[in-house]
């Protein structure tokens, strides 16, 4: 039975701002602190985005949907859904409080733990919200999370992050360590956004004109699923590493500019290329422009343990 009280609305949720003001970052997920209304919010986001999902998306995604028993009737358990999910892959969804600094984000995808935000958007904002909420983060992320080898990509992009805090640690000039990691970064997390958030993949076993949806941004996205694959107004090209690391992008629209990958294995191969280009300096002096690298993001790395193994 969900509370018919204050509930976990997205930006207007007491308990968020508790857990926050305590500098907790994982948290339990509170299920009775679900209202109706946000009950109804989840029923609502899937019995529209499904027919999509059925039509625009990576066979894989929906296996994932359905062996995870994702519900369609009420906003998902999490304990529920990692009793599906470890065996497949090895990987949990674990609650954060919000906004996780970018190094500790990668850290726990290498770690086969997706940190995922509980709060659901407002049921008069479904079709745009600025930061992700659980619909986001489960309906959009967590299926393709059953696939061993998608997971195996993520906990690569993870060691990857690992590896850029090691190679700013070596860089001895102040100066010279904070503009090559912010560009570092910068390259990073839009390698993240054209592939894990916005990805495009070669249907399988499809003609080459054939694509299908991966990116949990469009997953997740009632008008832009279909938008991405059907728009003339969406330029579409195969993935160039070189053109994805220096493409800047913006979030409060739909994507005029989208990359295409042939599997998941030319995906992973992308992932080695960008690691490679690190230490030979070809992420350090990208195009500027978005996303932003906040201080948050930048000290996580320059504070990164790399030489921890715990946990690893």
């Amino acid at each position: 039975m969900s509370n018919p009280g204050e509930g976990l609305t997205t930006t207007k949720a007491p308990f968020i701002e508790q857990v926050r003001s305590e500098g907790k970052t994982f948290i339990e997920q509170p299920y009775e602190l679900y209202s109706e209304e946000n009950q109804e919010t989840w029923r609502r986001l899937y019995a529209r985005i499904r027919p999509s999902w059925e039509h625009y998306s990576h066979p894989q995604f929906l296996e994932g949907v359905e062996k995870l028993a994702l519900p369609a009737d009420h906003i998902p358990h999490l304990d529920e859904i990692n009793k599906f999910l470890q065996p497949l892959s090895g990987f949990s969804a674990r609650a954060v409080a919000g906004y996780v600094p970018a190094y500790q984000f990668f850290d726990s995808l290498r770690m086969r733990a997706f940190p995922t935000t509980i709060t659901i958007r407002d049921g008069k904002l479904l079709d745009y919200l600025p930061e992700p909420d659980i619909f986001h983060d489960v309906a959009g992320h967590v299926p393709m999370h059953t696939d061993r080898q998608f997971a195996d990509v993520l906990v690569r992009f993870g060691e990857v992050a690992r590896a850029a805090a090691g190679f700013a640690a070596e860089i001895k000039d102040h100066d010279e360590r904070m503009q090559k990691i912010e560009s570092v970064i910068k390259a990073m997390a839009r390698f993240f956004w054209f592939t894990i958030e916005f990805g495009l993949m070669r249907r399988p076993g499809g003609s080459s004109k054939d694509l299908c949806v991966y990116g949990s941004g469009l997953l997740s996205s009632h008008g832009e699923i279909e938008y991405c694959i059907e728009s003339p107004r969406v330029q579409r090209y195969p993935f160039k590493l070189e053109w994805v690391i220096n493409q800047y992008f913006e979030i409060d629209h739909y994507q005029p500019l989208l990359f295409i990958v042939d599997s998941f294995d030319h995906l992973f191969e992308q992932i080695d290329e960008l690691e490679r280009w690190m230490p030979e300096g070809r992420l350090c002096n990208v195009s500027p422009g978005e996303p932003a690298v906040n201080q948050d993001d930048l000290d996580s790395f320059l504070n990164a343990q790399v030489h921890d193994t715990a946990g690893a």
